[in-house]
């Protein structure tokens, strides 16, 4: 190991069998913490090429369980979002691609750090069970034509050792480890159609367009090599997505999107998304006719029935869809005001910030395994780009305290500022890849 830690430092590439030698003495504890780590530090400085990263995907994938989920159909589809601010889309997505003909199987994570997760969010669903077992999950793919699920400790299990040493030696940030972090998890999971959101901006971990298009292709290219077509889109998370951010807030703004409303940006990305899919699929020819599809999906009633399929499978209350207040909500409710007088625009919603001020109230985690408070959040009134007056609400902060507000409304006014002029509103889509 030290040979390999000493090739990696010197700028070397690792072939197959050395990276495998890393994986297999990972998983039998013959090598220790502190060496994996020196490791994973050359890997952030050096960096790897596509092939060692398309091996150490293919690596650790092959670490545990790996699904296969032929039996369910020829196409089985996937969708992995990198992470961001208000994005419920897999809400939207699987239910609707399910209704579409293209069963859905996704395994999602929890929150962490300024970042939501979606197990968290469908946990607002009085009963919804995201632990389900390999086997259940399969089946009820199968039977409702999705399933969302926990990442089990079967699936990809190098992966998350090698994430908990990742996350506290400042080494998560590397294109490489990430595009092996996300893609074994896919391969292993077993399905073969994959489509990546990778977010970039303030309320992304990849902060600029450049970063992201490269994870992108990465991603793109290591799925290629290891026989799973991937589709990637490049998308922005300098504001959040939708309106709303905080957990059953998400899942109301989601559920309005299967009714035909919601959000015109979280709209476009689920049809944007779907139509891509199903083209890649070979289930329609062009990406108009998907989206027509797609939209008559959701103005017959046929995706939000599907999502109703989807929480009764998993033990929750599908009441929630006509009475979303039988989900956790917060004691108090304040507007927050445009400052001063006159009309502006909004020219900057700081993700990350409005993330940072719900996270202040509890929706968020410092570590794993933290409780949060799944009833609190900002329901923003305006994006980028939209005409405000001033002593209009901009936001609504749904709070548990006074307290709590407060300290919220300090960290969400610094996350929105305005101009005199008129701003351009920027494209969700930033670029395609694959």
């Amino acid at each position: 190991m030290v040979d390999l830690i000493l090739t990696k430092r010197s700028g070397g590439a690792h072939s197959r069998d050395e990276i495998n030698f890393i994986i297999d003495g990972l998983m039998a504890e013959s090598i220790k913490d502190y060496q994996l780590a020196a490791w994973l530090m050359a890997v952030c400085w050096q960096g790897m090429t596509l092939e060692e990263t398309t091996n150490l995907t293919d690596a650790m994938a092959s670490s545990g369980q790996v699904l296969d989920l032929s039996a369910i159909g020829p196409v089985v589809g996937d969708k992995h979002s990198t992470g961001g601010v208000g994005d419920k889309t897999t809400l939207v997505f699987a239910p609707l691609l399910a209704a579409a003909g293209i069963p859905m199987a996704k395994l999602s994570g929890r929150g962490l750090g300024h970042t939501g997760g979606t197990l968290d969010k469908l946990e607002a669903i009085p009963g919804f069970n995201v632990n389900l077992s390999i086997a259940r999950f399969i089946e009820q793919v199968k039977s409702v034509g999705a399933a969302i699920g926990g990442q089990t400790e079967e699936i990809a299990p190098a992966d998350g050792k090698i994430y908990a040493l990742r996350d506290v030696t400042a080494t998560v940030e590397s294109i490489p480890l990430i595009a092996a972090s996300v893609m074994s998890k896919k391969v292993a999971a077993g399905a073969n159609l994959i489509i990546l959101d990778v977010k970039c901006g303030r309320g992304a971990f990849m902060e600029t367009e450049e970063k992201a298009r490269h994870l992108a292709e990465v991603m793109a290219q290591v799925g290629e090599r290891l026989g799973r077509p991937v589709s990637a889109v490049v998308t922005d998370m300098e504001q959040p997505l939708g309106y709303a951010v905080g957990h059953t807030l998400e899942v109301v703004e989601a559920l309005d999107t299967l009714k035909g409303g919601g959000p015109p940006d979280l709209r476009e990305l689920c049809l944007s998304l779907g139509a891509l899919a199903l083209v890649r699929s070979g289930k329609l020819a062009t990406e108009r006719e998907a989206r027509l599809e797609l939209e008559r999906l959701i103005a017959s009633g046929q995706a939000l029935e599907r999502f109703r399929q989807i929480i009764k499978a998993q033990g929750g209350n599908p009441a929630v869809i006509e009475e979303p207040g039988i989900m956790p909500q917060s004691k108090l409710q304040f507007a927050v005001p445009v400052p001063g007088k006159g009309r502006k625009w909004i020219e900057r919603l700081d993700g990350r910030g409005i993330a940072e001020a719900c996270k202040l109230m509890g929706a968020g985690r410092n570590k794993k395994g933290d409780p949060i408070n799944l009833a609190v959040g900002i329901i923003l009134k305006a994006k980028i780009g939209t005409a405000v007056e001033g002593g209009q609400p901009v936001a609504t902060i749904h709070a548990d305290s006074e307290a709590d507000y407060r300290l919220a409304l300090s960290r969400l006014s610094e996350a929105i500022t305005y101009s005199d002029s008129p701003i351009p509103t920027p494209p969700v889509i930033r670029a395609r890849v694959g």
